[in-house]
């Protein structure tokens, strides 16, 4: 069985080898994670355009942005593509830095750098890259809660 770790360094030799032990592969693209509580991802694997495995660190990415069964990671050099599902994301990320602001789109915090407000509860965000994004009705509450609106 396949599985990733996300464990602090500390533990990170010792969770490695008696996973290898107990019979279990690692894999940066498993859909099995071991999470050590209180511990979030500092890079996330990814794929570039022609398809080599990199390892995007986290405070390098702007948006995240789900497109059916993609789900694209914008960073401030670049696009692209993960294995991970956006539920599996929110719970690999820093809910302090990223936010869901809607069921296709998770956005960090520090790379807002503008709110515009709409009608019907909703909020247009510019982002760093200049993209804007919409935080849909769903997400409206928990978004103003976020940046103390």
């Amino acid at each position: 069985m396949k599985i990733r770790i996300a464990v602090s360094a500390e533990r990170e030799q010792a969770v490695t080898e008696a996973l290898l032990r107990a019979g279990f592969e690692l894999d940066d693209e498993a859909e099995l994670v071991v999470l050590e509580n209180d511990r979030f991802a500092s890079h996330l694997p990814v794929r570039d355009e022609a398809g080599n495995r990199l390892h995007l660190a986290v405070e390098d990415i702007v948006s995240i942005e789900s497109f059916g069964h993609s789900v694209v990671v914008h960073g401030v050099d670049g696009s692209y593509q993960t294995a991970d599902r956006l539920y599996q994301l929110c719970l690999l990320l820093d809910p302090k830095q990223f936010l869901r602001i809607s069921n296709s789109v998770i956005i960090q915090r520090r790379h807002v750098k503008k709110i515009l407000p709409t009608m019907s509860m909703k909020f247009v965000l510019v982002l760093a890259d200049g993209s804007k994004v919409d935080v849909t009705r769903s997400y409206y509450n928990s978004f103003k809660s976020f940046f103390g609106i």
